[in-house]
């Protein structure tokens, strides 16, 4: 069973800058792929970006494209999502996934783990 905790969020600015951290324990973490995903009150939880299990392969979301980055370090067992040139609507909780495969996904059912989230907020 791995367990994930996510870090890193809080309040920025517009334009500001932010790096989320998902440390990962408890499983074969190097095998799997990962994803970030963002989560609005009253929304359906949204694909952000995806990682495979040695990074070789990425994946963004349209809206975040260009200023977000994805990467993991599997020597720490830990994964990142690097958000830069924030917007407001990038206000939601963070949460990071990990499937057990080594491919990446964007659809959130095909993740087998969750982090419990991080709130970030971006005011204008």
């Amino acid at each position: 069973q791995v367990q994930l905790v996510e870090s890193g969020g809080g309040l920025v600015q517009a334009g500001d800058s932010l790096t989320l951290s998902c440390a990962a324990s408890g499983g074969t973490f190097v095998a799997y792929a990962m994803g970030w995903f963002r989560q609005v009150p009253g929304h359906e939880r949204e694909f952000v970006a995806a990682i495979s299990w040695r990074g070789a392969v990425v994946h963004y979301a349209d809206s975040v494209k260009g200023r977000f980055t994805i990467s993991r370090d599997n020597a720490k067992n830990t994964g990142y999502l690097q958000m830069s040139s924030l917007k407001p609507e990038d206000t939601a909780v963070y949460y990071c996934a990990a499937r057990r495969v080594s491919a990446l996904g964007v659809a959130a059912d095909l993740y087998d783990y969750w982090g419990q989230g991080t709130q970030v907020t971006v005011s204008s």
